[in-house]
C-alpha cells in the first residue's frame, strides 16, 4: 500500500496539506465523488449568484477558483468551498448602495469585497485571531441562520412567481411584487416550473435518495422548456459566456475600498465561523483536529483568489460538503475533479443553460434556505434559557428587519450586555459544613449544614471588576450582620474570582478596613496565582500578606480552629 509520506521534509514539503499521506486506492473514490459533486456545483453556483444579485456565470467562477486554491493550501481533507445562500443577503446589502443596478460595477465590487475579506482573514490568521469567533454565540448563530433563511427565501419569491421587480432589499422586492400579484401578473408557467423544481429537490432529500434532487430539478426543467418551447413564456438564464475565470475589477477605487471595509469585516467573521464549525466537525468524525489559524489563512486565500478572478465572497458549503462525503470523497482531489468538470462545462457546453428557467434557480435557493433554518434548535434553546432566547430573538429580528450586518451587530451587543448583567450580579453563597459530606457547601442547598463557630465562609462566583466590587462589599456586610455574635473571621472562597481591576481592589480594601474596625479578619481561600500576582502588582503586599491566603477552604478552617 503506497502513499505519500505526509511528513515535513525535503521530499514532501510541496505536497498540499490535505493530500499528505494520499493512498492510491482513494483515487477511484475521489473521482466518483467529484463527478457527483459536479452535478450540483453548476446549478448551485448559478443560483447563489442570482440570489446575490450577480450574473450567474460569476457563481461558477466563485466555485472553480476557491476549490482549486483550497485543495492546494487548505487543511481539511474533505471540505467544499463555494458560493453560499447565507452570504447572499450580506453581499446584496453591501453592494446595492454602491452599484446602482449596474451589473459590471456589481461584479467589480463583489470581487473587491471578496479580496478585502480574504485580506482580513489572512491578517487574522497571522495575528492568531481565531478567538474572535466567540463573539457569535449559539443564540446569535441560531437567530442569524433562521433570519437569513427567511430573507433568502423572501428574496426569491418574485422570481418564483415570474414577476420582474426592481432591485433593493428582499422585503422591498416582495412589497413591490404584491400589487403585481393582485393585478394578476403572476406567470403561472414559471410558478408551476418553480414549484415542481422545489418538489424534485425536497422529495429526494426526504426519501434519502443518492441522486441529488437539484440535478433532477435542473435536468427536468431544462427538458420541459426545450420540448414545450417555453423560452418565450418564462425567464431563462441564457447561455453562459464562453471562457475561463478572469479579472473583472474595472472601475473601482479607494472610495469603494473604504465603503466596503465594514461589510467585509462582518462577512469575514461569519465566513470563518461557518467554515471553522463545519471543518472541525468533519475532523472530529475522524478523531482529528484542524488548526483554526491554518483554516482562516486558507479561507482568506480562497476568497482573495475568487475576487481576483471574477468571483465573489465564498464560504464552506453545508449543503455540498455532505454530498461529497456521502459520495465517498477521501481528500480535496474531489473538489479539484468537480472544479475541472465545471471548467469543462463552461468551455464546451455553455449554451446548455439557455433552457434553464430562472424559477428553477429560485427553487434551488429557497430549498437551501429551508435547510439553513433550525426550528428544533430554537425550541431547545427556548426551553433552556430565557435570556439567551431573547438574544436569539434579537438576532433574528435584527437580521430580518434592520439588515444582516446591523442585526448581527445589535445581537452581539445584546449578548455582551447579557454577559455583563450576569457578571454584574453573580451568584453569592454562604458555605457550611455538611456532616458526612467532604468540603463546604451552599447553605441554601443544604439548610441542615452547620456554620463553623467564629467564622463566616462566603463565595462570590465572578471575577471582581468595576461593576460588582461594591456588590461584594454589601454581600459580606449583610452576611456579617446576620451572623451569630462572636464572628472573628471571614473566609472568601475565591476560586471563581479569576480577575480583579483597580476599582474592585479599592472596594476590597474598603471592605477589609471596615471588617478590621469591627474586629474581623478577611482571608482568602483558593485564590488563583495570577490574581495574587495582580494584588502584589497593585502594591497590596503589605495589606494582604501571605498569611491571608490559604490553598483550600479546609486549610483556612483548620488554621482558624488551631489558633
Amino acid at each position: 500500500m503506497r502513499r505519500f509520506t505526509g511528513h515535513s521534509g525535503s521530499r514532501s514539503w510541496w505536497v498540499p496539506p490535505a493530500l499528505r499521506g494520499y493512498r492510491r486506492e482513494w483515487l477511484r473514490h475521489d473521482l466518483l465523488a467529484g463527478t457527483a459533486l459536479f452535478a450540483i456545483l453548476v446549478p448551485a453556483g448559478m443560483a447563489y449568484a442570482q440570489a446575490a444579485g450577480l450574473p450567474p456565470v460569476t457563481g461558477l467562477y466563485a466555485t472553480v477558483v476557491p476549490l482549486i486554491v483550497y485543495a492546494i493550501v487548505g487543511p481539511s481533507r474533505v471540505l467544499v468551498l463555494g458560493p453560499d445562500s447565507s452570504l447572499a443577503p450580506m453581499i446584496v446589502a453591501a453592494l446595492v448602495p454602491l452599484a446602482a443596478a449596474n451589473d459590471q460595477k456589481s461584479v467589480a465590487l463583489a470581487g473587491l469585497l471578496a479580496i478585502l475579506i480574504g485580506a482580513i482573514l489572512l491578517c487574522g490568521s497571522a495575528l492568531r485571531l481565531g478567538i474572535v469567533t466567540g463573539l457569535l454565540s449559539k443564540p446569535i448563530r441560531l437567530g442569524y441562520l433562521n433570519g437569513i433563511a427567511l430573507l433568502v427565501a423572501v428574496s426569491q419569491v418574485p422570481t418564483l412567481l415570474g414577476i420582474s421587480v426592481e432591485g433593493g432589499t428582499p422585503w422591498e422586492r416582495l412589497i413591490a411584487a404584491v400589487p403585481k400579484v393582485l393585478a394578476g401578473e403572476t406567470n403561472m408557467v414559471a410558478l408551476l416550473i418553480g414549484l415542481a423544481s422545489l418538489a424534485l429537490i425536497v422529495v429526494p432529500r426526504w426519501l434519502k435518495w443518492r441522486i441529488p434532487g437539484v440535478l433532477l430539478a435542473v435536468v427536468a426543467s431544462c427538458i420541459a422548456v426545450a420540448l414545450l418551447e417555453l423560452r418565450g413564456r418564462v425567464k431563462v438564464t441564457g447561455a453562459l459566456p464562453q471562457g475561463l475565470p478572469a479579472p473583472a475589477l474595472n472601475g473601482i477605487g479607494w472610495a469603494d475600498v473604504l465603503a466596503l471595509l465594514p461589510a467585509a469585516a462582518a462577512i469575514a467573521l461569519i465566513v470563518f465561523v461557518d467554515t471553522g464549525t463545519l471543518s472541525q466537525s468533519l475532523a472530529a468524525a475522524e478523531d482529528k483536529r484542524v488548526s483554526g489559524n491554518h483554516e482562516m489563512a486558507a479561507l482568506g486565500a480562497a476568497n482573495a483568489a475568487s475576487g481576483l478572478l471574477g468571483g465573489f465572497p465564498i464560504s464552506a458549503s453545508a449543503s455540498r460538503t455532505p454530498v461529497a462525503v456521502e459520495s465517498g470523497a477521501k481528500t480535496q482531489v474531489t473538489g479539484v475533479v468537480g472544479a475541472v468538470l465545471v471548467l469543462g462545462f463552461m468551455l464546451l457546453a455553455p449554451g446548455t443553460t439557455e433552457f434553464l428557467p430562472a424559477a428553477t434557480l429560485a427553487a434551488i435557493v429557497i430549498a437551501a434556505a429551508a435547510a439553513l433554518a433550525d426550528p428544533a434548535g430554537v425550541r431547545r434553546l427556548i426551553g433552556m434559557s430565557r435570556s439567551e432566547s431573547l438574544v436569539m430573538l434579537a438576532a433574528f429580528l435584527g437580521v430580518t428587519i434592520l439588515g444582516v450586518l446591523t442585526g448581527i451587530a445589535v445581537a452581539v451587543g445584546l449578548a455582551i450586555l447579557d454577559f455583563l448583567r450576569r457578571a454584574w450580579e453573580p451568584y453569592r453563597a454562604e458555605l457550611v459544613d455538611v456532616p458526612g459530606v467532604p468540603g463546604y457547601h451552599d447553605v441554601s442547598r443544604h439548610p441542615d449544614g452547620e456554620r463553623i463557630p467564629g467564622m463566616l465562609i462566603l463565595r462570590f462566583d465572578a471575577p471582581l471588576f468595576f461593576g460588582n466590587g461594591a456588590l461584594l462589599g454589601s454581600f459580606v456586610r449583610n452576611k456579617l450582620e446576620q451572623a451569630p455574635p462572636g464572628t472573628e473571621r471571614v473566609v472568601l472562597a475565591a476560586e471563581p474570582v479569576t480577575g480583579i481591576d483597580t476599582t474592585a481592589l479599592d472596594e476590597l480594601v474598603q471592605l477589609d478596613e471596615w471588617l478590621e474596625r469591627h474586629g474581623v479578619d478577611l482571608v482568602f481561600a483558593e485564590l488563583k496565582g495570577p490574581v495574587k500576582d495582580r494584588l502584589l502588582q497593585y502594591g497590596m503586599g503589605a495589606r494582604f500578606s501571605p498569611e491571608h491566603f490559604y490553598p483550600t477552604v479546609s486549610e483556612a478552617v483548620r488554621a482558624f480552629q488551631q489558633r
